[in-house]
């Protein structure tokens, strides 16, 4: 079993920053290949960024340039450090654990997901 729990959102202007933090519970997050999602009202739940085990970071085409992922093993931790923030970038955001057929390399069968952290960005 895989547990995630995200923290950092919350209430910002256009242009500013955002960090968003998720740990891991459960063993072999070496082996996770992790990502970000988020879900906007009324939308589908869509990527913004993943990272896999061994691998570069991959980015929606809406947050590059804008959107950094990166993981720290030794703390079982996965971020996302967003800048330059949108009032379309407010959505609920999700860290998610990705099974193995859906993300290379992933050690996982199936998917976990955290309880979501708000990102409200206003004009």
């Amino acid at each position: 079993q895989v547990q995630l729990v995200e923290s950092g959102g919350g209430s910002v202007q256009a242009g500013g920053s955002l960090r968003l933090s998720c740990v891991a519970f459960g063993s072999g997050y070496d082996g996770y290949c992790m990502g970000w999602f988020r879900q906007a009202p009324g939308k589908e739940r869509v990527e913004v960024a993943r990272l896999p085990t061994n691998g570069p970071p991959t980015y929606a085409e809406d947050v590059k340039g804008r959107f950094t992922i990166w993981r720290d093993n030794d703390k079982k931790s996965l971020y996302l450090q967003m800048n330059t923030l949108k009032p379309e970038d407010t959505a609920m955001y999700y860290c998610a654990a990705l099974r193995w057929s859906l993300c290379r390399g992933s050690i996982l069968s199936q998917d976990y997901w955290g309880q979501g952290t708000q990102v409200t960005v206003s004009s």
